[in-house]
């Protein structure tokens, strides 16, 4: 027996449903769950990925209690997304009005950029390889 890969991640978001907008029309993830959750109006929202191995939790938080601050040109999050051609995945999403504050780069590591989601969270990308 062993673990397997991440099934679920918590992104903390001000407003869930445009960050729900932002993965679904603009990333492409699926809706897997979206249902009533606690009495304040506050949804349990899951998306997955648009290659169908992991959900994101898409957690209200208001006030950014949890969102990690970070320097400029770093992620705010721990989640590294994974693209098979990161070059053309940039030019779809920037395409679709994703901000990316660092586009795709070079490193001794591979390939990386860092996009922007609506609710101000920072993501890594990399070309998986």
């Amino acid at each position: 027996m062993s673990i397997g890969g991440v099934g679920k991640v918590a992104i903390g978001v001000r407003d869930q449903q445009r960050a729900l907008s932002f993965w679904v029309d603009v990333v492409g993830c699926q809706v897997a769950i979206d249902a009533p959750y606690g009495e304040s109006g506050e949804r349990w929202l899951e998306v997955t990925t648009p290659d169908g191995q992991t959900r994101l939790v898409l957690s209200l938080d208001p006030d950014g209690e949890h969102t990690q601050d970070a320097p400029e040109g770093l992620p705010t999050s721990e989640v590294f997304f994974y693209a098979e051609d990161l070059r053309a995945t940039y030019e779809v999403l920037t395409a679709r009005g994703v901000r990316f504050p660092t586009p795709p780069q070079e490193h001794p590591w591979g390939w990386w950029s860092l996009f922007e989601d609506t609710e101000g969270n920072r993501f890594a990308l990399q070309q998986r390889g």
